[in-house]
């Protein structure tokens, strides 16, 4: 017995050993990797506010950025959170597809879109925090892509709340424009947030911030209003396995909002929340948890409330408003791409006036 036992231990301490020796042997395999610098030393751009420290290198090769996912810089929270944060909307997506039907019912069809587009923010946000400091356009052009993937979220939000939680009185008097709004917030909310980042050089902080808040606010509000109206009307003696989820989605949200809008805790605390702290960390969270909490209450209002929303929503409704969603797609990829190029014209300007 007590050789087993020694051998156990053995065991466990290698694979210690081993888990210890991975930060080694990713430095030995890029060697040359440069270290980071400070808020000085990089364009004024790149850097946040209140963040002194942390910042990587412009012009880099490729390598670099990538394996920057493990070097420790202002953006490593950034990248993992919503790395992390993909993966287990993965793991959701597969369990859900063990009970549910995402082929043969189009009533699932919402429910998918919410999941492919929370896969897609995600995605993109790890994109625009690991390789936007490559260079002044590859930031654009990453953070364009993110405001893509954050609008075409808020429709995926929008198709659950109105197909799954709406009410038969708040349906009767929206019907006919709800999905055909929501896509138009979509684009207007990646719209502001594109050109509140174009305009970066031009106008003060707080301007852009208004840009980038005020049309996804709208969004919000109306993506969001067969919820809200769901949870005002709500008495505690309903038996409504949804609701807490619903309430946590929004407490989550508002939070995320917050943190988004206001740099608080760097501001109280400058310079010691460069690698960990920095309220756009926190919104990262709370976003992931919000959406966590979305798709598990749009689940069980699928399950729990089919006979309902199968009266409202007529038949061949879900395929148009998966249509809806590819128009918004296109509308906002079009946006990104129609600023991207009036980016590109001010860098042009800015290299010939500078040769």
């Amino acid at each position: 017995m007590a050789t087993i036992v020694m051998e156990r231990i053995g065991r466990v301490f290698i694979s210690l050993q081993q888990i210890r020796g991975v930060p080694r042997m990713l430095t030995e395999a890029a060697p040359s990797m440069p270290g980071t610098m400070r808020d000085s030393e990089v364009p004024y751009y790149f850097r946040e506010r209140f963040v002194c420290t942390g910042y990587r290198p412009l012009y880099q090769n490729w390598r670099y950025y990538f394996l920057s996912l493990f070097q420790r810089h202002n953006e490593t929270i950034n990248i993992w959170t919503h790395l992390l944060a993909f993966l287990v909307f993965l793991i959701k997506l597969h369990q859900l597809a063990e009970t549910v039907d995402f082929v043969g019912d189009p009533h699932s069809w919402p429910l998918l879109i919410l999941i492919l587009s929370s896969l897609t923010y995600s995605a993109f946000s790890v994109a625009a925090h690991l390789l936007g400091g490559k260079s002044e356009l590859c930031h654009y052009t990453f953070f364009f892509l993110d405001y893509v993937g954050v609008a075409q979220y808020q429709y995926g939000s929008a198709i659950v709340h109105f197909y799954y939680a709406v009410d038969e009185s708040l349906h009767r008097h929206v019907h006919g424009i709800f999905m055909p709004a929501a896509a138009v917030l979509s684009c207007l909310s990646c719209l502001g947030c594109c050109y509140g980042k174009y305009c970066n050089h031009s106008l003060p902080t707080w301007v852009r911030k208004v840009c980038q808040v005020v049309p996804s606010a709208l969004a919000y509000v109306w993506d969001s209003s067969p919820v809200a109206k769901r949870l005002v009307s709500w008495s505690t003696g309903s038996n409504d396995p949804a609701i807490i989820y619903h309430f946590g989605q929004v407490a989550f949200f508002l939070s995320c909002a917050f943190f988004f809008t206001f740099p608080l805790l760097e501001r109280c605390f400058p310079g010691r929340c460069d690698f960990v702290g920095q309220s756009h960390q926190v919104f990262h969270v709370f976003l992931s948890c919000c959406t966590l909490c979305q798709i598990h209450a749009s689940y069980l209002d699928f399950v729990g409330r089919r006979q309902l929303y199968s009266r409202l929503h007529r038949s061949g409704e879900a395929a148009v408003f998966v249509g809806l969603y590819v128009v918004a797609l296109a509308g906002c990829t079009l946006i990104a791409v129609f600023m991207l190029r009036k980016v590109k014209q001010v860098l042009d300007l800015k290299t010939q006036k500078s040769t």
